[in-house]
């Protein structure tokens, strides 16, 4: 017949992980077969001792601290900590410790579980480690999209755009020169006029979307103002800009990152948010710069808004995330939508 201790015992060790019991003094009473062979002790060589006579000395004063915490609060406590493992080397474990009761409530003691968590650890360090690599290639690829932008805006702006300002005063000429000219001819030559006009416009809006000048010229303050003009003229939507009272002057990086999630949270009202006004309001403090856009569209719901799957959400948080800062977004149907972008100078 099966004694108290000996049921015990034989729970304990069909546990895989280490698992113990303890007295109100914190000497072990009972332990698994795991926690002996983690120990590289006999079992006969820890019962009846304290965590400080069976591991080095920081780990069983830690241990036993923390069991007088258990002890004292009656509450179970959960901790991570790193410790030597079977194989003499150092190992991640998640142990729980919880108050051990007699039939009148009374605590009498410990039990705890202790779970080899490594393998898990490796993977999170693992899994991090890419992550910042990832960040850091995004960064640099975003980097050289912008460079390239900058190049293509300015190709197109002086190269292609002063050819067709040439092209249109030749035009110009040729009306001059010719007093009379057939009808047809002249309608002809008004088509190519109205035709390079349109392209020469189309040309700066395109070089304009694609870095405009005035991000480098001119700063940040003057492009969102322009952005804003620009996006009421094509939207009808009513916009209000707030900026700082006092001069600033903010790094390339910043105000770049600062331009595009305002150009793409703009885009999303355009396409998606069904919005009559607009309020973008820039701050500053000592330690950060604050970019807050918000519209009275019809909002997101909270699924689409948790899930950040949208490639233009997620965009705009990266680019917050490589500055060091954070983007929250606060929407609901039917409420409009609060973009806050906080980034560190």
């Amino acid at each position: 017949m099966f004694t108290h201790a000996t049921m015990q015992k034989a729970i304990l060790n069909n546990i895989p992980d280490q698992a113990w019991l303890k007295d109100l003094e914190s000497r072990y009473i009972l332990v698994n077969e795991a926690f002996v062979a983690a120990s590289g002790l006999t079992e006969q060589d820890i019962l009846g001792k304290t965590p400080a006579e069976v591991w080095p000395t920081d780990w069983g004063m830690r241990y036993m601290d923390t069991d007088r915490t258990v002890i004292a609060s009656g509450q179970r406590m959960r901790y991570e900590e790193q410790r030597q493992g079977p194989d003499g080397q150092l190992h991640w474990y998640d142990t729980i410790k919880t108050p051990m009761r007699d039939l009148q409530g009374m605590i009498t003691g410990t039990v705890g579980i202790s779970r080899d968590i490594t393998d898990r650890k490796l993977m999170e360090q693992e899994l991090l480690e890419s992550r910042t690599r990832l960040r850091e290639l995004s960064a640099y690829l975003q980097s050289v999209r912008e460079e390239e932008r900058t190049r293509i805006s300015r190709e197109l702006h002086d190269e292609l755009g002063q050819s067709l300002t040439a092209i249109r005063l030749g035009l110009g000429v040729m009306e001059a020169q010719e007093p009379a000219v057939s009808e047809a001819w002249r309608k002809n030559l008004d088509s190519l006029k109205a035709i390079t006009d349109t392209t020469v416009v189309a040309v700066q809006r395109i070089a304009a979307d694609l870095r405009p000048p005035l991000l480098d010229e001119l700063g940040l303050a003057a492009t969102m103002e322009w952005l804003l003009e620009s996006f009421t003229s094509r939207t009808g939507v009513v916009h209000e800009l707030l900026l700082p009272a006092s001069p600033f002057q903010y790094s390339a990086e910043i105000s770049t990152a600062l331009f595009r999630i305002m150009q793409e949270a703009l885009t999303n009202i355009s396409r998606h948010g069904q919005a009559t006004q607009v309020v973008v309001d820039l701050a500053e403090s000592d330690e950060a710069v604050t970019l807050k856009i918000i519209d009275n569209g019809r909002g997101m719901d909270e699924a689409a808004r948790a899930s950040g799957k949208g490639l233009g959400l997620m965009g705009m948080r990266e680019r917050s995330i490589m500055l060091g800062g954070r983007l929250d977004i606060t929407s609901r149907p039917g409420a409009g939508t609060r973009i806050e972008v906080r980034i560190p100078k």
